[in-house]
């Protein structure tokens, strides 16, 4: 078969295949495929803007978590503290939730102490919600033991020099805290509060969004796809349906 003869065998199956598709897709469309619905746990769970707190309902703990996070991401000329955008309303939704629960996670044995699993990061049996927990008294204990006071209230320059030891591994709050693990995921959360949709309860008016220009859950960006470079300067969208 030379190249002209396979290329019109090609087209031939090509037609027959076009005509099957459109006689199939015109019996499929008779109905809706309710099949291929999105589960209603993998959309978005929105948080309630103002409403009580449902994990962080210790008046020391919320104290705590809200000192740590306006010194991870404190407010200034250009935006508004982690606090003032709302990650720790973010925080608190997502510890109630599948994120709090673990439900992501492998927690099954065997478990060792004090080594790494394959993806090189510490494996946790204890929940999400209870590292905050555990991880939270012990800062607050850990403050008390040292300074005579709670973390909430001590100088800003004082509660950097204890995350900072958190971080680097030179303070260690308690025997039963993986204390660098637990900065590491306060840091990743105040993160995601700050830059996640404002559905989930953080970035409040979207502000991180428009700390870095970021354009937001828009449909499509079709339109600016040949201006590689430029400030766009698009107003961002957030996934909260507007009035």
């Amino acid at each position: 078969m030379n190249r002209r003869e396979a290329l019109k065998s090609l087209s031939a199956l090509a037609a027959v295949g076009a005509a099957a598709t459109t006689r199939a897709s015109a019996t499929e469309m008779t109905g809706y495929p309710t099949d291929m619905t999105v589960a209603k746990d993998m959309l978005p769970r929105p948080a309630i803007a103002g409403g009580a707190r449902q994990v962080l309902t210790d008046d020391t703990a919320e104290r705590t978590i809200s000192a740590v996070f306006d010194r991870l991401i404190p407010g200034d000329e250009l935006g508004p503290s982690a606090t003032e955008a709302g990650c720790v309303d973010f925080l608190d939704a997502q510890l109630a939730d599948r994120f709090g629960a673990g439900a992501s996670l492998y927690r099954e044995g065997p478990k060792r102490a004090n080594e790494d699993d394959l993806m090189q990061t510490p494996q946790f049996i204890a929940t999400p919600r209870e590292r905050y927990a555990t991880g939270l008294r012990a800062l607050e204990a850990y403050a008390q033991a040292r300074d005579g006071a709670s973390f909430a209230d001590l100088q800003p320059n004082r509660q950097d020099e204890i995350l900072r030891g958190m971080e680097d591994g030179s303070v260690q709050l308690d025997d039963a805290v993986n204390t660098k693990a637990f900065f590491e995921l306060m840091l990743q959360n105040v993160r995601e509060g700050y830059f996640s949709d404002p559905i989930y309860g953080g970035n409040r008016d979207m502000a991180g969004w428009k700390l870095i220009g970021f354009p937001g859950a828009r449909y499509d960006f079709r339109l600016y796809t040949d201006r590689l470079g430029e400030a766009l300067d698009l107003e961002p969208v957030s996934l909260i349906p507007r009035d």
